[in-house]
């Protein structure tokens, strides 16, 4: 450790600190497939408005209008486009789930990530071998 700075944690507080960092990883993951579910979502509903129009150009004209109707720009949870449901997990979940997580690691861990990875990569990695580094510019 650095001179002045807090003693390293022990194995249960970088194991508990590591477990948390893993749910904020999982849900990050399941973020991302939220945006995929939005943007898919939004070039759907284009591909409607397309295929209402082609609809009327092939001469039928009211299941075009039915289709345009119901569904082009229909929202995708109650009151909700699907942005605007991304918005809420964010503002709900995604957001305070992020600060404890920073604020658990600040507090317990003196804000180092993936600690628990560094101690398995000291662990795991051969000692002297030039792809083998623990960080960046060191042995």
């Amino acid at each position: 450790m650095i001179a002045g700075s807090s003693p390293e944690p022990d194995e249960a507080t970088v194991k508990a600190v590591g477990k948390l960092s893993e749910a904020l990883e999982s849900i990050e993951r399941a973020r991302g497939h939220l945006y995929s579910w939005h943007q898919l979502t939004g070039k759907a509903d284009f591909e409607l408005g397309d295929a209402a129009e082609l609809l009327a150009d092939a001469g039928h004209r009211d299941l075009a209008e039915e289709l345009s109707r119901e569904l082009v720009g229909r929202n995708v949870l109650p009151d909700r486009w699907s942005f605007q449901a991304i918005e809420e997990y964010d503002d709900t979940y995604y957001e305070p789930l992020r600060r404890y997580e920073s604020r658990v690691r600040e507090l317990l861990t003196a804000g180092r990530r993936h600690l628990h990875e560094a101690r398995l990569k000291e662990q795991r990695r051969t000692h002297g071998h030039p792809h083998h580094t623990s960080a960046p510019g060191r042995e």
